[in-house]
């Protein structure tokens, strides 16, 4: 964990490039490398936080092949920076809308890229909806201009089933979008169903088969991305409620349910590893079949190497612990939280397969205009600076 080093030339740099003033920009960064407060992280192996401050600020691989996340796979989803997307660039001199962001994102040694919608500042370059073919070229070409992929799109998934017409129209529209922009990925940012239930979740995988098929003949993956809700306990069997639905469970996860029954060949998963270590915090008893309550404490790393090939993209995300939340943690810039991410990313393996999005939900300020760019830099840095363990 290290603060960005102004005395080092590359601080100055990025303050210029934000717009933002010395002593703001060192109090900012004071205030960031202040939140990495040391903590156990819940449930998981101790946190190696020596180790996670490394290299700051560069990439410094020279050939080694000790990092964790190799550089063409660190990306960020771009709703980190959803502010600078979305900003005019008449009325700031930051970056603004995609092609100015993605430059900045370039600069900082980001190579990949996921989309949370198409939409940004109607002043931007290209205008405010780029969501359409001719706005998919436009970006594409900033994309190849700095040296960037799109990965993902969190977009459109049909909420009708049986699919109406309109819905397909659209979902294969999306479909074209992504071939345009190179995307191997096209998903959500919701969950299949948001109900506990068996027979909703052999809906849900009943849909995703069959979207996941439209989108296999069309040359990209289709994947959900999931918050804590989806690892809880499926309720399967037990006493009937008075609507005739089972009131407990075998103990086994909403998501991993999705994943028996659902095509592997058609049909991927992006683990948002922030919420995941929140579902691990948050759900860890259940009530069994007989009645008796037992303990089953969630591994997101395990589930990832269950289920390795299933889960080409990742949501980097870190928190510091704070149990009187519910979540059991605050969200903190990349790298300045208690996730242990060096152990986790060690054991999913695959480096060259997964690709990390960083993201910070919380990123955009309504005081610090520049705050998600910087924040976004954290992000970058402390992801290249993990590295495998020594033996």
């Amino acid at each position: 964990m290290t603060a960005f080093n102004d005395e080092s030339g590359s601080g100055d740099a990025l303050r210029r490039a934000l717009g933002v003033d010395r002593r703001r920009f060192l109090s900012t960064c004071t205030a960031v490398a202040g939140a990495a407060i040391a903590a156990p992280v819940l449930g998981a192996s101790p946190a190696l936080a020596g180790d996670r401050g490394r290299d700051h600020g560069q990439d410094h691989d020279h050939g080694r092949g000790d990092a964790l996340v190799p550089a063409d796979k660190r990306g960020i989803i771009l709703y980190t920076v959803r502010d600078a997307t979305g900003r005019d660039p008449l009325a700031s001199d930051l970056p603004s809308g995609f092609r100015e962001v993605f430059k900045q994102l370039s600069r900082f040694g980001y190579r990949q890229v996921e989309f949370a919608g198409y939409g940004q500042h109607a002043n931007a370059p290209g205008g405010a909806d780029l969501e359409s073919v001719k706005g998919a070229r436009l970006l594409r070409s900033w994309l190849d201009d700095y040296g960037l992929r799109a990965q993902g799109n969190h977009g459109f998934i049909p909420s009708s089933w049986p699919l109406t017409a309109a819905d397909l129209d659209t979902f294969k529209k999306h479909l074209e979008i992504a071939n345009i922009l190179g995307m191997d990925h096209m998903g959500t940012g919701g969950d299949p169903t948001s109900s506990s239930y068996k027979a909703d979740w052999d809906v849900a995988a009943d849909k995703w088969n069959a979207l996941g098929a439209i989108a296999r003949r069309e040359g990209v993956k289709l994947y959900t991305h999931n918050h804590d809700a989806a690892y809880g306990f499926l309720l399967d069997g037990g006493p009937l409620d008075d609507q005739g639905r089972p009131t407990r469970s075998s103990g086994i996860r909403k998501l991993e349910y999705f994943l028996k029954v659902t095509d592997p060949k058609s049909v991927w998963l992006e683990m948002d590893i922030f919420w995941a270590h929140v579902a691990q915090y948050k759900f860890h008893t259940y009530t069994a079949h007989d009645g008796s309550t037992r303990e089953k404490v969630f591994d997101p790393a395990a589930l990832v190497a269950r289920n390795n090939k299933r889960y080409p993209l990742f949501h980097a995300k870190d928190g510091v612990v704070n149990t009187t939340s519910g979540q059991g943690y605050d969200m903190v810039p990349f790298g300045t939280g208690v996730i242990d991410y060096r152990t986790f990313f060690s054991r999913v393996g695959e480096r060259n397969y997964h690709n990390p999005m960083v993201e910070q939900d919380n990123a955009p300020s309504t005081t610090d205009p520049g705050q998600s760019l910087k924040y976004a830099k954290t992000g970058y840095d402390n992801l290249a600076a993990l590295r495998k363990k020594r033996r």
